[in-house]
Formats: structure tokens, C-alpha cells, sequence
């Protein structure tokens, strides 16, 4: 069994991340783990890329930002809670302004071709989501040396990671974004800037000619001009990506990889907890959401049984007819539960050296502070109080 109170209560632990598919729950259990361990006691910061905002009403917040605000009511024993939400561009603009100079932040900040690149370029989100945690990782520890010093404005640091197609896109962005900016059309493009006047030779002029025709005119100076005054900050980006990958794989890091119970989450937690193994990444363990739980114990084939029983009778009651009812939906709810363990046992058989704590599906959504400690209690292994189907 996954261990989540060992995990949050350890002062070495700076950094959670829960990673895994679209749509298994990884916003809640984010919000929940560090609600849980601002209760235990810890400073925490919760950083979410979800795009729904869930987190911003379960925490009892307007909205949330790119700057970490305080949730009222949260934490105990000298524990607090911080939460945020990852703005994209704002991210990549607060980079630009940090390292360039005014002269040149402006110019990139009001370039076609950045506005572009920093709102909808492929793999920008998961990449400034790793520039987000390496800032907060620095201010984190920039009041305290050690694990868990007085002076830190945070020991914890709560990773909810970017909605993915894919979720091997947060490990990939930085590589794939950093890349791209020391590719080799980013220095052809970046020669003219850099180089004496032999570069305006023939065939550079053959290959501007051909850009030309491809992207257009305009678009192509956008981007000779961005990549121009960009020029400083590539090393920067580069340099960053890779920190913050060599903290993702220290061991004051825990990944926690979410699951449903359904065949393509778990299909993709299989390939992700693989894929830490091989980039050497901490990984805590598996958490599976939204299992099925019947209310009682009765196997479902004598549920289905006794209903066929009741409504078979003579003269069936109005009562007859209500339990015969329930006792269908429990039987639903038991081929759900077995479908659903099958599942599980498969991911067990694959990786049998993987802690993993199951979380029963609750009646209703989690939209308050309540629901997410009700979350947090089923995460550290309590039985729910109640369960739904």
C-alpha cells in the first residue's frame, strides 16, 4: 500500500507531482494532497494547470492566478496553503522581462511571432510549467538552506500537471521547446544578425527566398526579428530546462502517478511509471480514482437473482418493486466493481513493486474545503463514509 501520509510528513519531500492522462482526477488529488499536508503541518504551495478552474472553487477562491494566493482556513499545527493557476504567456513574459533588457523585453513582448509562440506554440504550456516550478522551487528556498528551515515560505511544493494528449509531454516540452531554439533554422535565421556580410551570400538568399514563399514575407521577418533580439535568452532557456529536470529527478522529489480504473488511464499510468524507471525519476506510486465501492456486501449475480424474484412474484408490492430496484443497481454496481479490479490486477501483474492507494468514487463532487479533506482521508487509506456507484 501507498504510504501518502509518510510521504507528505517527510521534511526531505520539497516537491509532489501528480502526473498520468486527461480526466482521472489528478486537479483533486493535487488540491487534496496539499490540503492535507497544510493540516499535518507543512508550508505549501499548489501549482495546477487546469484549465477548468475546478480548483479555484473547491479551494473557496474567486480565481486563481499566476501568483500564489493564501486559502482562508487552511492548515494547522503552523501549516498553511498557497494555490495557483499557471498563466501561459504571462509565465513566458515574466522569463523575457527577467532576462532581457527593457529595450529588448519590449521588443520581443510586442513581436507577432512571440505572441504567437508564448499562447499556442505546441508544448509551451508543459515547458512554462516547468519554468513556474523552478521559480517557485527557488523563492521556496530562498528564506531556508536546509528541508523544512523556518525562514522558507514553502517546505512543499504541489504539482498538478498540463491536461496532455499525453502525459509524457511534461518531461518532453522542455526538451522538445528548448530544441527548437537552438535548432538550425533558428541559427540561419539568427546569421544575419550575428555574422559578417559573407552570410548574404547566394544561398542564403536561395533559402530566404524559399522561407518566403512558405510563411510569407511579413511572417518571416516576425520571426528573423524575434529571433534577433531572442538571441540572449537561448542559453537561458536551455540552462533552466535542464536545473529543472535534474530537480525532478532528485530525491526531494515524489511523482505520484493518477488513475482511473479504465483500461486506456491505467494502459497510460503503465507506460508513465515505465517511462519514470527509465529517466530515473523518483516515483512514490499509484493513486486509482473513482473506484467503485458497493454500499454492502452481496455478490451481484444473487442481487440480480433476488430482484428477478421480487418482480416475479404474483402480486408484487410497490415495496417489492423498489427493492427489487435497488438490488439491480447493486448489481450494476458489482459488475462495475469487478470489471474494474480486473483492470487493477492487470496493472499489479505488470508492476507488482508499485505502492498504490485506491480511492473510492464519492456520491457527489468535491467542491469545498470539505470534500477535499474527505479526498485526502480516502488518499491515506481511510474507508470512506460514504461511497457511491
Amino acid at each position: 500500500m501507498l504510504d501518502v501520509d509518510a510521504i507528505l510528513d517527510d521534511p526531505t519531500i520539497e516537491i509532489v507531482v501528480c502526473c498520468g492522462s486527461g480526466g482521472v482526477g489528478k486537479t483533486t488529488t493535487s488540491a487534496a494532497l496539499a490540503l492535507r499536508a497544510a493540516e499535518r503541518g507543512r508550508k505549501v504551495c499548489v501549482l495546477t494547470i487546469d484549465p477548468a478552474r475546478r480548483l479555484a472553487q473547491s479551494l473557496g477562491l474567486n480565481a486563481l492566478d499566476n501568483v500564489p494566493r493564501p486559502v482562508e482556513g487552511a492548515g494547522a499545527q503552523g501549516g498553511s496553503l498557497d494555490a495557483m493557476m499557471l498563466d501561459m504567456k504571462r509565465t513566458f513574459d515574466e522569463v523575457v522581462e527577467a532576462h532581457a533588457s527593457p529595450e529588448k523585453s519590449a521588443q520581443i513582448l510586442a513581436n507577432p511571432f512571440y505572441q504567437a509562440l508564448s499562447s499556442s506554440f505546441a508544448g509551451t504550456q508543459e515547458y512554462m510549467a516547468m519554468e513556474k516550478l523552478g521559480q517557485l522551487h527557488a523563492e521556496a528556498v530562498a528564506g531556508g538552506e536546509a528541508p523544512g528551515g523556518e525562514g522558507r515560505r514553502w517546505d512543499l511544493i504541489v504539482v498538478d500537471t498540463p491536461p496532455s494528449r499525453s502525459a509524457l509531454d511534461f518531461l518532453d516540452a522542455p526538451e522538445r521547446l528548448s530544441s527548437l531554439l537552438d535548432g538550425r533554422l533558428i541559427r540561419l535565421l539568427l546569421a544575419p544578425a550575428r555574422g559578417p556580410a559573407r552570410i548574404f551570400s547566394a544561398g542564403f538568399g536561395m533559402v530566404t527566398s524559399a522561407l518566403n514563399k512558405v510563411l510569407g514575407a511579413q511572417v518571416l521577418t516576425d520571426v528573423q526579428t524575434f529571433v534577433a533580439a531572442f538571441d540572449t535568452l537561448f542559453g537561458g532557456f536551455r540552462q533552466r530546462a535542464e536545473a529543472t529536470y535534474a530537480l525532478l529527478q532528485d530525491r526531494g522529489t515524489a511523482f505520484l502517478v493518477v488513475a482511473s480504473p479504465e483500461p486506456d488511464a491505467i494502459r497510460e499510468a503503465s507506460y508513465f511509471v515505465e517511462r519514470l524507471s527509465q529517466d530515473d525519476m523518483p516515483l512514490a506510486g499509484l493513486v486509482v480514482n473513482r473506484m467503485t465501492v458497493p454500499a454492502f456486501s452481496l455478490d451481484g449475480d444473487d442481487a440480480h437473482a433476488a430482484a428477478r424474484r421480487l418482480e416475479g412474484r404474483s402480486r408484487p408490492t410497490a415495496d417489492d418493486k423498489v427493492v427489487a430496484g435497488l438490488l439491480e443497481v447493486h448489481a450494476r454496481g458489482e459488475r462495475v466493481a469487478a470489471r474494474e479490479r480486473r483492470v487493477v490486477t492487470g496493472f499489479v501483474a505488470a508492476h507488482p513493486r508499485v505502492p498504490r492507494v485506491e480511492v473510492a468514487g464519492l456520491a457527489t463532487d468535491v467542491h469545498d474545503l470539505a470534500g477535499l479533506t474527505e479526498i485526502g482521508d480516502l488518499l491515506s487509506g481511510q474507508q470512506p463514509a460514504t461511497v457511491g456507484d
